[in-house]
């Protein structure tokens, strides 16, 4: 690693603000930034050996960096809130060089640019791994703009954006567990924020949403239980990307367990009022009943157990 000063130097010229509200940023001691009524704050972590690997073949530390920030602003998307400012915290170990760092940092900030993020701050230290810790800053007008996981009814629909189960089929592709389309392993390390998507959303009314870093089953399940709902998901209307299916049956599964499990996929999850018709790209899976809060999955009318991800700890 090289010294820290010079890296900051190199990542000062790197980066740019993006948004009038920001008064200062990096070169102080702290960014000062103009506030909208609500701000809207998430942080995120990740860490090589836990979250992405980079001795995976062709895996950089540009993809660990955009994963990073792509995890942290999927946060926003899910609560349909603007983009603002990002803090990256930087974790860096003996052996990874200083044109790595700045690769991770140039990925961050190509994202940034695409979604109107400005990285305003942040710390750089050693560390035993390569560690990213990402705090994002949204921004909204009015409390009512915004979405969480609470507001679920019945007689809601529940729709997902895009496409689900790439993600978990990269990851089984780079750990040699199977073979399969490089889309599957490029969805994995560079997952796009569905921040349009989730502020169109929120347009339509939606009652609820959370993004699918965990898997639909996991997710699904903190809308119904922080809602105190029921939501039954039919695992048959699943949207299945390109090539999962052939990845699952290589693993023995069924098609649709990578896209209800799988997790890290960072689409959305939504709830909308009955007779709300879900726009192009997103898809009808199921719907909020009353009962019990809980999630059922099923197919074919026969229910399924399906687990997402669990974070363990300790």
């Amino acid at each position: 690693m090289s010294g820290e000063l010079s890296l900051i130097a190199a990542f000062e010229r790197l980066l740019r603000p993006r948004s009038e509200r920001v008064v200062r940023w990096v070169g102080d001691d702290a960014a000062v930034v103009r506030a909208r009524p609500f701000a809207v704050t998430s942080v995120d972590a990740m860490v090589d050996g836990v979250h992405f690997r980079l001795d995976h073949p062709g895996v950089t530390a540009a993809d660990a960096g955009h994963r990073a920030l792509a995890a942290a602003l999927s946060d926003l998307a899910a609560m349909a809130a603007d983009t603002g400012e990002a803090y990256v915290a930087i974790g860096v170990p003996d052996g990874l060089g200083a044109e790595a760092v700045l690769e991770c940092v140039r990925a961050m900030e190509a994202l940034a640019e695409r979604t109107g993020t400005t990285i305003a701050g942040g710390d750089l230290v050693r560390a035993p791994a390569l560690m990213l810790v990402v705090t994002v800053n949204g921004w909204a007008d009015s409390d009512g703009d915004l979405v969480g996981r609470d507001g679920a009814r019945p007689g809601d629909a529940v729709v997902v954006t895009g496409a689900l189960g790439a993600a978990a089929c990269g990851l089984a592709i780079l750990d040699g567990r199977a073979h399969g389309d490089d889309r599957l392993v490029a969805a994995y390390l560079r997952p796009e924020p569905r921040l349009a998507a989730g502020r169109e959303l929120a347009g339509l009314g939606a009652t609820a949403m959370i993004d699918l870093s965990d898997g639909l089953a996991t997710d699904a399940g903190h809308i119904a239980a922080r809602s105190g709902v029921r939501i039954e998901i039919d695992l048959g209307a699943l949207p299945l990307a390109p090539g999962v299916a052939g990845v699952a049956a290589q693993l023995g599964l069924e098609p649709w367990e990578p896209a209800a499990g799988g997790g890290e996929d960072f689409e959305l999850c939504a709830c909308l009022p009955a007779g709300v018709d879900p726009p192009p790209g997103v898809a009808r899976v199921g719907s909020v009943v009353a009962g019990d809060p809980g999630v059922e999955l099923s197919v074919g009318g026969s229910v399924r157990e399906v687990r997402g991800y669990e974070h363990r700890v300790g």
